[in-house]
């Protein structure tokens, strides 16, 4: 069961978040709040497992307040202006929702909410990867993998810090690594999931960095991860 709160100066907003939430059984709403300066006590005082967040707010922005909630919260901001998305992935929100929000996406958006739990309490020995190189084995953190990409028979492993180069294919690779984490996103690329900040046109954004997505995968590309 997750504890959740909406915040939204809207009331019909606010009414509507509320009747998605009640049709799920892994949801619990715990408050309903106008401002979200009457939200920072019951945040700091009790265990809250994701906001519903709107941004444009009197008195405090939503993406101001995600700066001081605790770092466990997840945030699903929900808003009427798109120009607010990039922003709200800056913040490492898990979903943006534009409004008007329809029930199936709010149900993706809540999936996620699953999916990254699943991650974050995966036992350690899920969490690295051993790749050979040569003659030589490095230990990677599935984590800090950003993407991995195809190059002939060989395979790329990106980080923020360094690359590691293994001979093997994407294909082989694909079936053994954690379908949670990690998605094939083009022939010559894998990506994985929880670096993605944003889609323009048939590119992934993960943070600065830029990979296509062909159109054999675009599809899935949009309904898993936005």
């Amino acid at each position: 069961m997750y504890k959740c709160i909406v915040i939204d100066d809207e009331e019909l907003a606010r009414a509507l978040l509320t009747s998605y939430i009640d049709k799920l059984d892994f949801l619990e709403q715990i408050g309903s709040f106008e401002n979200p300066l009457e939200a920072i006590s019951l945040v700091k005082s009790e265990t809250v497992d994701v906001i519903f967040l709107d941004i444009q707010m009197p008195n405090l922005k939503g993406t101001d307040f995600a700066k001081i909630v605790p770092a466990s919260t997840k945030i699903i901001f929900t808003t009427a202006y798109s120009d607010y998305a990039l922003e709200g992935y800056e913040l490492n929100a898990l979903d943006y929702l534009l409004k008007p929000i329809t029930f199936e996406r709010f149900l993706k958006a809540v999936d996620k909410l699953k999916t990254k739990t699943v991650i974050e309490n995966k036992e350690v020995t899920d969490t690295t990867i051993t790749i050979k190189s040569g003659y030589d084995l490095h230990k990677l953190q599935l984590q800090d993998i950003t993407h991995i990409e195809s190059d002939s028979e060989y395979v790329i492993f990106y980080t923020n810090s360094k690359k590691i180069m293994s001979h093997q294919t994407l294909k082989s690779l694909e079936k053994t690594l954690d379908a949670t984490m990690f998605m094939r996103v083009h022939r010559s690329f894998i990506v994985n999931k929880t670096k993605v900040t944003s889609l323009k046109g048939r590119d992934l954004l993960l943070s600065n960095l830029s990979i296509p997505v062909s159109d054999s995968y675009y599809d899935k590309v949009k309904q898993e991860l936005f």
